[in-house]
């Protein structure tokens, strides 16, 4: 009788949703023990709130009380950079909410200290960990602020708001927090080896959100053509809201380009977590 191959057995999707189920409950355990241990000093949390909050109202003022006294921005309105700024804001603050365990001094800590051999040895996704080892509740606070300066832009522009257009900027944020999100993994990871590159890791990470938060082409023009084909930020947001104002892309760029944010983003975080792995398995421990 003839050997029948051997098939490897696949999970199953009844498998796969409990097994998922099963992580994200844990996520939100880890969220709910963070948020636990920030709230034990109520009065110390309501200042690092307001204080955080105070950034994002602070930056905002500054050109909203300014910009009118010019009319524009080079030829952008104060509700269009509104917008603009709005969705950059909305966006790093979701990402670092979301990916604040990556970032390389939270993370960094953890490598020196030895708790990150602590995550390794514990049941459960090492990623997972790390996404649950720091939720700073304060920045919830910005999320309210830059939503309410979203609303405020859109209210402003002068554009029809199809489900096309308004689909156009849900893909532009899930591409910002995918695409800082990645950087955040990057610079995290970079830390297994040196934690030097740390600062030249926030130039891209912290100096990219701001200068995505205003119109491109008030920038020189080394500096555009930098963040738009050798590190394309330019894609996150600057072009998709060109589109929805009825502005063409710089140049001659096809219309299509406002469309790659939800997939630059994603492909820079698969890349970002390919790093990842690699930085992990170079992992040795503090030797303590």
């Amino acid at each position: 009788m003839d050997n029948q191959p051997t098939l490897s057995k696949q999970p199953s999707a009844t498998t796969v949703f409990s097994s998922l189920s099963h992580h994200i409950r844990l996520y939100f355990l880890l969220l709910g023990a963070v948020a636990r241990s920030q709230g034990i000093y109520r009065v110390s949390f309501a200042l690092d709130t307001v204080a955080a909050a105070l950034i994002t109202a602070s930056e905002f003022a500054a050109f909203a009380l300014v910009l009118p006294r010019f009319g524009s921005l080079s030829g952008w309105s104060l509700g269009e950079v509104a917008l603009l700024y709005g969705l950059a804001e909305l966006s790093f603050v979701l990402m670092d909410l979301l990916f604040g365990g990556f970032d390389a001094p939270n993370l960094s800590q953890h490598i020196r200290t030895g708790s990150f051999s602590t995550f390794m040895l514990r049941p459960a996704p090492l990623p997972l960990q790390v996404f649950g080892s720091d939720f700073a509740l304060r920045r919830v606070a910005r999320v309210i602020l830059a939503l309410g300066i979203v609303w405020y832009g859109v209210s402003q522009v002068d554009v029809a708001w199809t489900a096309g257009n308004v689909a156009l900027l849900g893909g532009s944020v899930l591409g910002m927090i995918a695409f800082f999100g990645g950087l955040f993994v990057i610079g995290g990871t970079l830390t297994f080896w040196t934690v030097d590159s740390v600062e030249a890791m926030n130039v891209l990470t912290y100096g990219g959100r701001t200068l995505i938060s205003y119109p491109m082409d008030i920038y020189g023009q080394f500096l555009r053509k930098t963040f738009t084909y050798l590190i394309p930020a330019a894609f996150l947001s600057y072009f998709p809201l060109l589109h929805i104002l009825g502005r063409p892309l710089p140049d001659g760029l096809p219309a299509w380009g406002a469309y790659l944010s939800p997939v630059l983003g994603p492909l820079l975080l698969a890349l970002a977590f390919g790093f990842w792995k690699i930085g992990v398995g170079r992992y040795q421990g503090t030797g303590s």
